[in-house]
């Protein structure tokens, strides 16, 4: 499929933080440990693989098989899994929420973000393996984040009480989500497939993790995807020394904290994404998932009547370590303290917190992955892409708020100069010569030169304005067709992959869907892509 490129920066919908970490400018390179360039992972590789241990693979492997007990594993995802045990495997991950059907369309491209960067390092480096791992967000309880995915327009919608961990929950109300998702459908092949995936997913299921695992196995498990979850007591029993210290030192408070005054310090008036609490634990067993909280030596679940002593909590810890979840803050440290990985894939919101956690990684002495702003994409299908042509606007217009698209194309496009930028210049040159008149005479007129300037200035900008309300008038039926087009491919204002579901695209190309994108997104490009699909 053609693909275009715009840079992250010209699309106006990243963070200056983000796209200054893409520039790689001097001031944050103290925050990541190598950018993410092909010739880099080679030191990351020696580094991971002296500080990974074969029996960290061991319990990996194994709380792996047994998550995949009772799924349908692929050949290359179970050879994958098996590949772990080896000192020469390593693993490229993505994670993200349970999100209702897969929820934006971004989800997509986490993914696919993941599997080519492991064929590009097996290229690269084919001495070594490399794993595509998606690592669920099992443990989160923001079940209003979650709960919906956008279809032709509409919210499509799960309504229930949900409290704890989501992936636990159980799947009661899914039986309605089903028959209104598949209302709005045709009789099609691929809306069939749609139908069965979401049924096979969602209706024959015990709880929303298992469901998600399903239907992400079932969509690519052809690449040899694994997908783990983290709410697993083997996995946790490997991360004890770590909460322990959490709980008792405190480190990453301190550490993030410290981080975040480094980052505010920056000339790049850089927003951050998170701010550490004391203790960055939740409790979680059946429906809660609290803080925990420590005032004067007692340990405390937020809002419920649980506390512990010191010696009463680590006890706790080392019997049930699965009660036990880490927050967005300390998430990445566990991640990475039971995986041989190397680098991490996400969205600019993430890697903007990941940024805050380089010094907490050092003082834990624990590898810092590198860290790859995932692929982003505009989909443009044939149709949409000849009413481009036939309008004669760049796809790079469409990225303007639509107040200054409409501004541009009636500039473009009006047969007369509405740009009163010439005349602007010209009546400040006259006012230089008042103002040395001015000087001359009597100083004090300075001033009332400077207000007549300014109201003649003033005026011509009104005007301005209202000759190009004018034209905009006049050529409404043109602009309407841009902004109809404009609203088609960046829905509410926002970009595509922020808000359409990828069922609308199955609809139209079905199981070649996955395999268009692989093709066309390449995970080390550095831009934004526009894909013709």
């Amino acid at each position: 499929m053609p693909t275009d490129y715009i840079s992250f920066r010209d699309t106006s919908y990243f963070s200056s933080l983000v796209c200054d970490y893409l520039d790689e400018k001097e001031p944050l390179k103290p925050f990541y440990n190598r950018f993410p360039k092909l010739e880099n992972f080679k030191t990351q590789i020696e580094e991971k693989q002296s500080s990974f241990s074969d029996e960290s693979r061991e319990v990996l492997v194994k709380a792996l098989n047994k998550q995949y007990k009772n799924a349908e594993v692929s050949d290359l995802t179970q050879t994958n899994v098996n590949l772990l045990k080896n000192s020469s495997t390593f693993t490229i991950v993505t994670g993200h929420q349970l999100n209702l059907f897969t929820g934006p369309l971004y989800f997509f491209y986490k993914i696919i973000s993941t599997i080519n960067l492991c064929k590009e390092l097996k290229a690269k480096y084919p001495e070594f393996d490399f794993v595509p791992i998606y690592w669920m967000a099992s443990e989160d309880h923001d079940f209003e984040e979650i709960n919906f995915f956008n279809f032709k327009g509409k919210k499509v919608q799960w309504n229930r009480d949900a409290s704890g961990a989501v992936g636990e929950l159980n799947l009661d109300g899914l039986d309605q989500v089903f028959e209104i998702f598949s209302s709005q459908l045709n009789g099609t092949v691929n809306a069939l497939e749609l139908k069965l995936n979401f049924n096979e997913s969602y209706l024959n299921s015990s709880n929303l993790a298992e469901s998600m695992q399903y239907l992400v196995n079932e969509l690519f498990k052809a690449y040899g995807l694994v997908i783990v979850d983290g709410n697993d007591h083997a996995l946790k029993t490997q991360f004890i020394p770590y909460v322990e210290n959490e709980l008792t030192k405190q480190t990453s408070f301190s550490k993030v904290s410290e981080a975040n005054l480094n980052l505010n310090a920056l000339d790049g008036n850089y927003k951050i994404q998170v701010n550490p609490r004391e203790i960055n634990l939740f409790y979680i067993k059946e429906n809660l998932r609290e803080r925990i909280i420590e005032k004067d030596n007692i340990y405390h679940v937020n809002n419920t009547d649980i506390s512990w002593s010191k010696s009463e909590i680590i006890k706790h810890l080392n019997e049930v370590p699965e009660r036990f979840s880490p927050n967005v803050i300390l998430r990445p440290l566990y991640q990475e303290v039971v995986l041989p990985n190397l680098c991490y894939i996400g969205g600019g919101g993430e890697l903007a917190y990941w940024l805050q956690l380089k010094s907490n990684f050092e003082s834990q002495k624990v590898v810092f992955p590198m860290l790859l702003l995932r692929n982003s994409a505009l989909l443009i299908m044939e149709k949409q892409k000849q009413k481009l042509n036939k309008l004669n606007v760049e796809v790079s217009d469409l990225f303007l708020n639509q107040d200054a698209l409409k501004t541009k194309i009636t500039k473009q496009i009006s047969t007369i100069d509405i740009d009163l930028s010439s005349q602007k210049q010209h009546l400040k040159q006259q006012f230089e010569a008042l103002y040395d008149l001015a000087e001359k005479t009597d100083a004090s007129f300075k001033g009332a030169v400077a207000a007549q300037e300014k109201k003649q200035i003033n005026g011509l900008e009104a005007l301005e304005k209202r000759l190009l309300k004018a034209q905009k008038r006049k050529m409404s039926d043109y602009i309407g067709r841009i902004v109809e087009l404009q609203n088609e491919l960046f829905p509410n204002q926002s970009l595509q992959e922020r808000y359409m579901n990828f069922s609308e695209f199955y609809l139209d190309y079905g199981s070649d869907f996955i395999p268009k994108l692989i093709q066309s997104l390449r995970p080390l490009q550095g831009e934004f892509s526009i894909v013709q699909v």
